[in-house]
């Protein structure tokens, strides 16, 4: 698009405002219409000799009728501009009656011409060219449709007859696809559209109005042949078909509007800026049948983006400066996009030069300006929460003074590498400990033995291989897993090269070094073991590690190797195994403890989560930490988890016979969803106990969350379509993440305990409990706080929008046999609360 100096002819023309292939368009349709017209005013009239009117009143009154009718027109919206509908069927027929068919192009040519230059003058202000453009057209249609008309039958002056009226009518279809496809093609030249969507959208909204036009036309003609004067009646029921028209295309303008307007903004749910943005500017630019959308959007720290799309569908973003404070003109509307008192962008709508907007498009873009700034918003918090979320993320995982894996790491990353290796392939774990360290802090002070530790860390880090897991267990404690230990054939060959390893680690440590300005060498203690990958868990080779470190420092020698005579746990711990495989054939061993969680608003219960203890009939009770570690990692973990699902379904199958529909939860182990078969055998139990499939809730944990084995998405997503409900226990904590939610749906988000005790004192605690929860209702999920202890954490958990909650504060976990009666008290409870409205029966 071009522009030209001020007082130009061709720009008062709109010669520079109209696209090349528009101006070709407009001089092809010119040059039909005016040879259309010649020719027709050469052919003979066919008027009778006694005609009482004569050849120049039938030609004014023709142009005069095909005059009106594109006065009265009506207006809709329509793909990229004002779609003008008239009565020039009625009046084509009308004109075909009254005056030679040969005569209507250039009546038409002259009629159209001075009724939309009256209408330019008074409202539209058109160029002159495109007026000229809409009256040839016009008038090049109906040549068209005279011509097919006259091939049918000869109107002129005839009486309507079943055959005449098929000639008039089909001439009619002739007039409407031709200005119709005449239109779409001009829209389409000029704004770059397909043909299609203008030219669908006018038929549609002429249609109803073209049956009425071809009706009237055959009423006038009757009317005319029956007498004249009947016409006189025609001007108020014209008047009342007329605003019939205009109610109709308003109502369906109206209803497309509000259709469109709810697509716009419900594809406005975006988490991210971009995607709100994009989604904002494609539909404004549908909505409005805009030219030009700009979503300008403010950053938090001052810098601004621009997201522009036009008619023809490009979209682009980048960098801008604060808008302008310029006032929009009379085809734009500019919206500021504001939360409460906080800016988030702005919002630009360009309508056409032909069709500047409407105060109920006005009234449009002000909503959808309030539904993006809320979107956008939105997706701001989503970023801060992604932030937050990530920064917990990493300082769960991290250590904070050296940067490397802390402990949490170490134990889910470490024991993943494992299941990743072959049962038998060997793996080394080096435990190291600094000695004198508690001197160094003691005469240096603190920030020298963080200077130390970093020191430590950064050396280790230069010696790792790729492939090890390097971490700080706390402390001056080091770990490093070997996962590539030579295989030889020699069954001392992998712990001979993991001592070698050590021995290098130790060497190289001793290097002198320069401390808060003493030089030292840093000496270790490096405990190593060797194992199988598949015969003990990351756990466990940390405690032989840490008997090897010691026996180390006992030994006077840098480095030891684990020697299992001098363990005397391992022993003891098969011992736990083979007592627990007895305990699973007994029914009073391994007993449920039951607490129940609670709707923070009513007090009803919302669900009951089930905790496994174990009466020992030589150790006494044992609570999980005693023996699930050693159940997840032992070839009994499969009947175990069956064990604990059939007690748990027990007791829910009890309630449901007491009139309880409370959902109960149970903790599935990571290990036990490698198994494919464990939706059949959780549907099995489902119906053995006639327990409906959502009144069962699995808790997964944060390795699941970790995970991306296809096996587990596989077994979580059979789960979810048996209807079981699934939980995440401990969010926010190790390596809960976003992009599990969106790998797998589930139904519940479980607040650690450990950020709701630390909630009144640590903002970063606050922070995460407070995003958990908006995460939660964004997401649609039900959130639980764990331990809750104090009525100051229930009331600061209320106020966040925290649903539900469960701990001491509320019920210790208790036996079976009491749940029932409790459960039932807070449910009466919470109902008593509810009072009947007179409707509901209440007097």
């Amino acid at each position: 698009m071009t522009s030209a100096p001020a007082g130009d002819p061709f720009d008062r023309l709109g010669v520079h405002g109209m696209p090349v292939r528009l101006r070709v368009l407009t001089v092809a349709v010119t040059l039909t219409a005016l040879v259309a017209a010649v020719v027709g005013l050469t052919l003979p009239s066919g008027l009778p000799a006694d005609d009482p009117l004569g050849g120049p009143a039938r030609f004014g009154i023709a142009v005069g009728v095909l005059a009106l009718a594109q006065l009265a027109r009506l207006r809709f919206r329509g793909t990229a501009g004002m779609v003008s509908i008239t009565w020039g069927e009625a009046a084509l027929i009308v004109c075909l009656y009254l005056a030679p068919a040969g005569w209507l192009p250039s009546a038409t040519l002259i009629g159209a011409g001075l009724a939309w230059t009256g209408l330019s003058l008074h409202s539209d202000r058109r160029p002159p060219l495109e007026i000229v453009r809409i009256a040839a057209s016009l008038a090049a249609a109906s040549a068209l449709a005279v011509s097919v008309t006259t091939a049918l039958g000869h109107p002129l002056l005839t009486p309507p007859t079943p055959v005449l009226a098929l000639a008039v009518i089909a001439g009619s279809v002739t007039y409407l696809m031709v200005t119709g496809w005449l239109g779409a093609v001009s829209l389409s030249l000029r704004h770059g559209l397909p043909i299609g969507p203008p030219l669908l959208t006018a038929l549609r909204g002429k249609l109803l109005m073209f049956v009425g036009n071809v009706a009237v036309g055959l009423v006038v003609i009757a009317l005319l042949e029956l007498d004249p004067r009947w016409l006189l009646l025609l001007p108020p029921l014209l008047w009342l078909l007329q605003q019939t028209y205009r109610y109709r295309l308003r109502a369906d303008q109206e209803r497309r509007t509000w259709r469109a307007f709810a697509e716009a903004t419900a594809a406005l749910n975006q988490l991210d800026e971009r995607g709100v943005a994009s989604a904002a500017v494609t539909g404004a630019l549908a909505l409005f049948n805009a030219e030009l959308v700009d979503v300008e959007v403010a950053r938090p720290d001052g810098r601004w983006r621009r997201y522009r799309g036009d008619a023809g569908g490009q979209l682009l973003d980048r960098e801008v400066g604060p808008p302008d404070k310029s006032e929009p003109d009379e085809y734009e509307l500019v919206r500021p996009l504001s939360v409460g008192a906080v800016p988030v962008g702005r919002l630009r709508v360009r309508f056409p030069r032909s069709a500047p907007p409407t105060t109920r498009e006005r009234d449009a873009v002000a909503a959808f300006g309030d539904a993006l700034a809320a979107a956008l918003h939105d997706a701001a918090t989503h970023r801060e929460l992604r932030l937050v979320t990530a920064r917990s993320s990493y300082e769960a995982v991290h250590d904070a003074l050296t940067g490397l894996a802390n402990r949490t790491a170490m134990l889910g990353k470490g024991d993943q590498s494992l299941r990743q290796l072959a049962h038998d392939h060997p793996v080394a774990l080096l435990l190291l400990d600094i000695n004198q360290f508690k001197e160094v802090n003691d005469t240096l002070g603190h920030a020298a033995g963080d200077q130390l530790l970093r020191l430590t860390a950064n050396r280790l880090s230069a010696l790792a291989r790729p492939g090890d897991l390097l971490g700080r267990l706390g402390g001056d404690e080091f770990a490093l897993l070997l996962t590539s230990v030579p295989v030889l054939g020699d069954r001392a060959a992998p712990m001979a090269h993991a001592l070698r390893q050590a021995r290098e680690i130790a060497e190289r440590l001793a290097a002198p070094t320069e401390v808060a300005g003493v030089r030292m060498s840093i000496e270790v203690s490096v405990g190593v073991v060797v194992a199988d990958a598949g015969t003990a868990d990351l756990t466990e080779l940390l405690r032989r590690a840490d008997i090897a470190m010691y026996q180390a420092k006992e030994g006077g020698g840098s480095v030891a190797a684990y020697d299992s005579t001098r363990d005397a746990a391992s022993t003891d711990q098969l011992a736990l195994l083979a007592e627990l495989r007895e305990a699973l054939k007994v029914d009073d061993q391994l007993v449920l403890a039951l607490q129940p969680a609670v709707d923070l608003a009513t007090g009803a219960p919302t669900g009951v989560e089930a905790l496994i203890r174990w009466q020992h009939p030589r150790r006494g009770w044992l609570g999980p930490a005693d023996f699930i570690r050693p159940v997840e990692n032992s070839e009994q973990l499969g009947t175990f988890t069956r064990y604990v699902l059939d007690k748990a379904l027990g007791v829910a199958a009890g309630w449901a016979r007491e009139g309880l529909d409370v959902p109960i939860s149970v903790n599935l182990s990571a290990r036990s969803l490698l198994d494919p078969r464990l939706p059949a055998e959780i549907g099995d139990a489902l119906r053995r106990h006639q327990v409906p499939p959502r009144r069962l809730v699995l808790e997964i944990t944060e390795t699941v969350v970790m995970s991306e084995l296809e096996i587990i998405d596989e077994v979580l997503a059979n789960l979810r379509s048996m209807g079981v409900q699934l939980a995440v226990d401990d969010f926010g904590t190790g390596f809960s993440s976003l992009t599990f939610l969106t790998r797998i749906a589930v139904d519940e988000l479980k607040v650690d305990r450990s950020f709701v005790i630390r909630m009144a004192d640590s903002p970063e605690a606050a922070a995460i409990v407070r995003t958990t929860v908006g995460l939660a209702h964004e997401l649609g999920l039900r959130v639980v706080a764990e331990g809750v202890e104090t009525a100051e954490q229930r009331l600061a958990l209320a106020e966040l929008g925290c649903t539900s909650a469960q701990g001491y504060h509320f019920f210790k976990p208790m036996p079976a046999d009491k749940i029932g009666a409790v459960l039932g008290t807070l449910r009466d409870s919470a109902e008593s609360n509810v009072f009947r409205l007179r409707a509901d029966g209440a007097s």
